[in-house]
Protein backbone atom coordinates (compact mmCIF):
# COMPACT_ATOMS: atom_id res chain seq x y z
CA UNK A 1 0.00 0.00 0.00
CA UNK A 2 2.88 2.37 0.73
CA UNK A 3 4.31 1.79 -2.74
CA UNK A 4 0.95 2.53 -4.36
CA UNK A 5 0.48 5.69 -2.31
CA UNK A 6 4.03 6.86 -2.97
CA UNK A 7 3.68 6.36 -6.74
CA UNK A 8 0.35 8.19 -6.76
CA UNK A 9 1.99 11.08 -4.90
CA UNK A 10 4.72 11.10 -7.55
CA UNK A 11 2.07 11.28 -10.28
CA UNK A 12 0.34 14.17 -8.54
CA UNK A 13 3.54 16.18 -8.03
CA UNK A 14 4.64 15.58 -11.61
CA UNK A 15 1.26 16.74 -12.94
CA UNK A 16 1.52 19.90 -10.84
CA UNK A 17 5.09 20.63 -11.95
CA UNK A 18 4.34 20.11 -15.63
CA UNK A 19 1.30 22.38 -15.47
CA UNK A 20 -1.24 19.68 -16.30
CA UNK A 21 -3.31 20.43 -13.20
CA UNK A 22 -3.38 24.13 -14.10
CA UNK A 23 -4.47 23.31 -17.65
CA UNK A 24 -7.30 21.13 -16.35
CA UNK A 25 -8.50 23.76 -13.89
CA UNK A 26 -8.56 26.48 -16.53
CA UNK A 27 -10.16 24.15 -19.07
CA UNK A 28 -13.03 22.86 -16.96
CA UNK A 29 -13.74 26.07 -15.07
CA UNK A 30 -13.62 27.93 -18.37
CA UNK A 31 -16.14 25.56 -19.95
CA UNK A 32 -18.30 25.74 -16.83
CA UNK A 33 -18.53 29.52 -17.20
CA UNK A 34 -18.74 29.46 -20.99
CA UNK A 35 -21.83 27.23 -21.11
CA UNK A 36 -24.25 29.68 -19.42
CA UNK A 37 -22.39 32.68 -20.89
CA UNK A 38 -23.09 31.55 -24.46
CA UNK A 39 -26.72 30.87 -23.58
CA UNK A 40 -27.05 34.28 -21.93
CA UNK A 41 -25.47 36.10 -24.87
CA UNK A 42 -27.41 34.25 -27.58
CA UNK A 43 -30.42 36.67 -27.65
CA UNK A 44 -28.10 39.70 -27.87
CA UNK A 45 -26.11 38.12 -30.69
CA UNK A 46 -29.29 37.33 -32.57
CA UNK A 47 -30.46 40.91 -32.08
CA UNK A 48 -27.24 42.21 -33.60
CA UNK A 49 -27.57 39.75 -36.46
CA UNK A 50 -31.18 40.70 -37.09
CA UNK A 51 -30.18 44.33 -37.65
CA UNK A 52 -27.70 43.40 -40.36
CA UNK A 53 -29.88 40.70 -41.89
CA UNK A 54 -32.91 42.97 -42.07
CA UNK A 55 -31.17 44.90 -44.82
CA UNK A 56 -31.15 41.75 -46.95
CA UNK A 57 -34.80 41.03 -46.32
CA UNK A 58 -34.20 38.26 -43.78
CA UNK A 59 -35.61 38.30 -40.27
CA UNK A 60 -34.53 36.52 -37.09
CA UNK A 61 -37.26 35.51 -34.67
CA UNK A 62 -36.88 35.82 -30.92
CA UNK A 63 -35.27 32.86 -29.18
CA UNK A 64 -36.25 31.69 -25.72
CA UNK A 65 -33.20 31.05 -23.56
CA UNK A 66 -33.34 29.06 -20.34
CA UNK A 67 -31.34 26.49 -18.37
CA UNK A 68 -31.91 23.90 -21.11
CA UNK A 69 -30.03 26.12 -23.55
CA UNK A 70 -27.05 26.21 -21.20
CA UNK A 71 -27.13 22.46 -20.56
CA UNK A 72 -27.27 21.84 -24.31
CA UNK A 73 -24.08 23.90 -24.55
CA UNK A 74 -22.60 21.86 -21.70
CA UNK A 75 -22.99 18.65 -23.71
CA UNK A 76 -21.55 20.33 -26.81
CA UNK A 77 -18.42 21.41 -24.93
CA UNK A 78 -18.00 18.26 -22.83
CA UNK A 79 -16.59 16.14 -25.72
CA UNK A 80 -14.04 18.85 -26.48
CA UNK A 81 -13.00 18.93 -22.83
CA UNK A 82 -12.65 15.16 -22.83
CA UNK A 83 -10.52 15.22 -25.99
CA UNK A 84 -8.16 17.79 -24.47
CA UNK A 85 -7.98 15.71 -21.28
CA UNK A 86 -7.07 12.57 -23.24
CA UNK A 87 -4.44 14.43 -25.25
CA UNK A 88 -2.84 15.83 -22.09
CA UNK A 89 -2.64 12.43 -20.40
CA UNK A 90 -2.18 10.11 -23.38
CA UNK A 91 1.53 9.81 -22.55
CA UNK A 92 1.03 8.92 -18.92
CA UNK A 93 2.89 5.61 -19.36
CA UNK A 94 4.73 6.13 -22.63
CA UNK A 95 6.62 9.11 -21.21
CA UNK A 96 7.88 6.81 -18.48
CA UNK A 97 9.16 4.41 -21.16
CA UNK A 98 11.07 7.20 -22.88
CA UNK A 99 12.62 8.47 -19.65
CA UNK A 100 13.41 4.96 -18.40
CA UNK A 101 12.15 5.83 -14.92
CA UNK A 102 10.16 2.62 -14.50
CA UNK A 103 13.21 0.37 -14.78
CA UNK A 104 14.71 1.53 -11.49
CA UNK A 105 11.35 1.39 -9.72
CA UNK A 106 10.61 -2.16 -10.90
CA UNK A 107 14.12 -3.42 -10.06
CA UNK A 108 13.69 -1.97 -6.55
CA UNK A 109 10.59 -4.08 -5.98
CA UNK A 110 7.67 -1.99 -7.21
CA UNK A 111 5.01 -4.38 -8.48
CA UNK A 112 3.96 -3.64 -12.03
CA UNK A 113 0.25 -3.86 -11.31
CA UNK A 114 0.68 -1.01 -8.83
CA UNK A 115 2.02 1.19 -11.61
CA UNK A 116 -1.11 0.58 -13.68
CA UNK A 117 -3.32 0.99 -10.61
CA UNK A 118 -1.75 4.28 -9.55
CA UNK A 119 -1.88 5.69 -13.09
CA UNK A 120 -5.53 4.69 -13.42
CA UNK A 121 -6.53 6.08 -10.03
CA UNK A 122 -4.82 9.42 -10.64
CA UNK A 123 -6.30 9.80 -14.14
CA UNK A 124 -9.76 8.89 -12.87
CA UNK A 125 -9.36 11.36 -10.00
CA UNK A 126 -8.34 14.17 -12.35
CA UNK A 127 -11.23 13.43 -14.70
CA UNK A 128 -13.66 13.21 -11.79
CA UNK A 129 -12.52 16.50 -10.25
CA UNK A 130 -12.38 18.38 -13.56
CA UNK A 131 -15.62 17.13 -15.06
CA UNK A 132 -17.76 17.56 -11.96
CA UNK A 133 -16.19 20.95 -11.27
CA UNK A 134 -17.39 22.01 -14.72
CA UNK A 135 -20.81 20.56 -13.93
CA UNK A 136 -21.07 22.40 -10.59
CA UNK A 137 -20.00 25.73 -12.10
CA UNK A 138 -22.55 25.38 -14.90
CA UNK A 139 -25.24 24.27 -12.45
CA UNK A 140 -24.57 27.24 -10.17
CA UNK A 141 -24.75 29.83 -12.95
CA UNK A 142 -27.86 28.20 -14.39
CA UNK A 143 -29.53 28.30 -10.99
CA UNK A 144 -28.65 31.98 -10.67
CA UNK A 145 -29.84 33.07 -14.13
CA UNK A 146 -32.71 30.65 -14.70
CA UNK A 147 -34.09 27.50 -13.05
CA UNK A 148 -32.45 24.08 -13.33
CA UNK A 149 -35.86 22.57 -12.74
CA UNK A 150 -36.50 22.99 -16.46
CA UNK A 151 -34.00 20.19 -17.15
CA UNK A 152 -34.84 16.57 -16.30
CA UNK A 153 -32.47 13.89 -15.00
CA UNK A 154 -29.58 16.33 -14.80
CA UNK A 155 -27.24 14.28 -12.65
CA UNK A 156 -27.88 10.97 -14.40
CA UNK A 157 -27.36 12.39 -17.88
CA UNK A 158 -24.09 13.99 -16.70
CA UNK A 159 -23.05 10.71 -15.09
CA UNK A 160 -23.46 8.87 -18.40
CA UNK A 161 -20.90 11.11 -20.09
CA UNK A 162 -18.66 10.85 -17.03
CA UNK A 163 -18.75 7.04 -17.35
CA UNK A 164 -17.79 7.35 -21.01
CA UNK A 165 -14.73 9.32 -19.92
CA UNK A 166 -13.72 6.61 -17.43
CA UNK A 167 -14.03 4.03 -20.21
CA UNK A 168 -11.71 6.04 -22.45
CA UNK A 169 -9.22 6.39 -19.57
CA UNK A 170 -9.22 2.60 -19.20
CA UNK A 171 -8.51 2.40 -22.93
CA UNK A 172 -5.50 4.68 -22.45
CA UNK A 173 -4.14 2.25 -19.85
CA UNK A 174 -4.72 -0.75 -22.12
CA UNK A 175 -3.22 0.91 -25.19
CA UNK A 176 -0.24 2.19 -23.17
CA UNK A 177 0.61 -1.40 -22.30
CA UNK A 178 0.84 -2.22 -26.01
CA UNK A 179 2.24 0.93 -27.62
CA UNK A 180 5.42 2.80 -26.81
CA UNK A 181 4.42 6.32 -27.85
CA UNK A 182 1.68 8.77 -26.96
CA UNK A 183 0.64 9.07 -30.60
CA UNK A 184 0.23 5.31 -30.81
CA UNK A 185 -1.91 5.34 -27.69
CA UNK A 186 -4.15 8.10 -29.05
CA UNK A 187 -4.52 6.31 -32.39
CA UNK A 188 -5.49 3.15 -30.53
CA UNK A 189 -7.98 4.95 -28.31
CA UNK A 190 -9.40 6.98 -31.20
CA UNK A 191 -9.64 3.94 -33.44
CA UNK A 192 -11.38 1.92 -30.74
CA UNK A 193 -13.91 4.67 -30.13
CA UNK A 194 -14.53 5.06 -33.86
CA UNK A 195 -15.23 1.34 -34.23
CA UNK A 196 -17.61 1.38 -31.26
CA UNK A 197 -19.31 4.52 -32.60
CA UNK A 198 -19.81 2.96 -36.04
CA UNK A 199 -21.15 -0.23 -34.48
CA UNK A 200 -23.58 1.98 -32.60
CA UNK A 201 -25.21 2.83 -35.92
CA UNK A 202 -26.62 -0.71 -35.90
CA UNK A 203 -29.97 -0.43 -34.09
CA UNK A 204 -29.88 -3.93 -32.61
CA UNK A 205 -26.71 -3.42 -30.59
CA UNK A 206 -26.56 0.38 -30.22
CA UNK A 207 -28.01 0.50 -26.71
CA UNK A 208 -25.36 -1.93 -25.42
CA UNK A 209 -22.33 0.11 -26.44
CA UNK A 210 -20.43 2.85 -24.55
CA UNK A 211 -20.98 5.33 -27.41
CA UNK A 212 -24.72 5.14 -26.70
CA UNK A 213 -24.07 7.12 -23.52
CA UNK A 214 -23.53 10.21 -25.68
CA UNK A 215 -27.29 10.23 -26.27
CA UNK A 216 -28.00 10.62 -22.55
CA UNK A 217 -28.02 14.39 -23.01
CA UNK A 218 -31.49 13.91 -24.51
CA UNK A 219 -32.75 13.05 -21.04
CA UNK A 220 -32.55 16.69 -20.00
CA UNK A 221 -35.32 17.55 -22.45
CA UNK A 222 -37.49 14.65 -21.29
CA UNK A 223 -36.67 12.38 -24.23
CA UNK A 224 -36.31 8.92 -22.71
CA UNK A 225 -35.77 7.52 -19.24
CA UNK A 226 -32.60 6.61 -17.28
CA UNK A 227 -33.52 2.93 -17.59
CA UNK A 228 -32.89 3.21 -21.33
CA UNK A 229 -29.16 3.51 -20.60
CA UNK A 230 -28.86 0.75 -18.01
CA UNK A 231 -27.52 -1.79 -20.53
CA UNK A 232 -24.92 0.64 -21.90
CA UNK A 233 -23.72 1.51 -18.40
CA UNK A 234 -23.47 -2.18 -17.45
CA UNK A 235 -21.49 -3.07 -20.58
CA UNK A 236 -19.26 -0.02 -20.14
CA UNK A 237 -18.54 -0.95 -16.51
CA UNK A 238 -17.55 -4.50 -17.45
CA UNK A 239 -15.46 -3.20 -20.34
CA UNK A 240 -13.59 -0.82 -18.00
CA UNK A 241 -12.64 -3.72 -15.73
CA UNK A 242 -11.54 -5.82 -18.72
CA UNK A 243 -9.40 -2.97 -20.05
CA UNK A 244 -7.63 -2.61 -16.70
CA UNK A 245 -7.07 -6.37 -16.43
CA UNK A 246 -5.73 -6.45 -19.99
CA UNK A 247 -3.43 -3.53 -19.20
CA UNK A 248 -2.02 -5.31 -16.14
CA UNK A 249 -1.52 -8.65 -17.94
CA UNK A 250 0.19 -7.04 -20.91
CA UNK A 251 2.27 -4.63 -18.82
CA UNK A 252 3.57 -7.53 -16.73
CA UNK A 253 5.19 -8.95 -19.89
CA UNK A 254 6.27 -5.66 -21.43
CA UNK A 255 9.98 -5.00 -21.87
CA UNK A 256 10.76 -1.67 -20.19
Amino acid sequence: MRQLTAFMRKEWLESVRTGKVTILLLLFIGFGILNPAIAKLTPRLLTLMSESLSETGLSVSAVKVDALTSWAQFYKNAPLGLIVFLLVFSGTLTNEYLKGTLINLVTKGLRRWKIIASKGIVLAAFWTAGYWLCYVVTYGYNAYFWDNGAAAHLFFSAFCFYALGIWLISLILAMSAFFGSGSGVMLGVGGSFLIVYLLGLLPRIAEYLPAYLLNASNLTTGNGQPADYAAAIAVTSVWIVLNVVLAVLRFNRKLL
